[in-house]
């Protein structure tokens, strides 16, 4: 498997200037972009208390709360309930929102897509799901394409099985891993909980259709899936 592992342990929190929590970059493109330049940007956020989010235009957001009890987010004066963990909602960055906590802190899942520059589908798995990363286009091109795996409940095993024959990964809670490049083969997400599958596409035509309903308020797609 052509695959980096992130590991959760270790990984830097950056604290939120109004004080509300913390985020946790899990994987950026480019690598080591920051807020101007990044295409797309996936974290985790500790959010201990209400309030606004900072308004970044020009980016589709994708959302999942991973624990707690859930939140309330109100986009542009609408209101949305997200009571449910694991249920991706989509919405346009730009917008003016904010949230309210429904029972105690959560913890959410973000994912940030330049537009024009990116695009995302986010898949929460449970049970079993073969993933393919896919080959790069462009001729090539590193445009940022690939599947990035995110245990969000209990552990889970990535096995892949290529020309050198069967190698695995273990990945315990917010663990993740990245694959990508031209040669990366085909891989079985397996677990016991609940793993965020999220496919990655750089310009041009995005990921295809996955199956499961679309949480959105926004352009960016979002979808669930639950593997017996």
């Amino acid at each position: 498997m052509n695959v980096r592992i992130l590991r959760a342990e270790g990984r830097p929190a950056a604290p939120w200037s109004n004080g509300g929590g913390v985020t946790r970059e899990v994987a950026v493109h480019p690598p080591g972009a920051g807020w101007d330049t990044f295409a797309w940007r996936v974290s985790l956020a500790d959010v201990t208390r209400d309030g606004p989010y900072s308004p970044l235009p020009g980016v589709r957001r994708i959302l999942t709360v991973v624990d707690g009890a859930g939140l309330e987010l109100t986009v542009d004066g609408t209101t949305r309930l997200l009571p449910d963990r694991c249920r991706p909602f989509a919405f346009p960055g730009g917008a003016d929102t904010g949230s309210r906590l429904l029972d105690g802190p959560v913890v959410n899942l973000n994912v940030m897509l330049r537009e024009g520059r990116a695009d995302a589908v986010v898949e929460m798995v449970r049970g079993h799901r073969v993933v393919e990363p896919g080959p790069r286009p462009g001729g090539g091109q590193d445009t940022g394409s690939g599947v990035l795996v995110v245990a969000v409940e209990g552990s889970t095993r990535l096995v892949g099985r290529g020309a050198a024959g069967e190698s695995a990964v273990q990945l315990a809670r917010f663990d993740a891993a990245l694959l990508t490049g031209p040669d990366a083969v085909p891989a079985e997400v397996r677990t016991d909980g609940v793993a965020a599958v999220i496919r990655l596409s750089g310009p041009g035509p995005g990921p295809g259709p996955g199956p499961g309903p679309v949480e959105s308020a926004g352009p960016a797609r979002s979808r669930f899936v639950d593997t017996p």
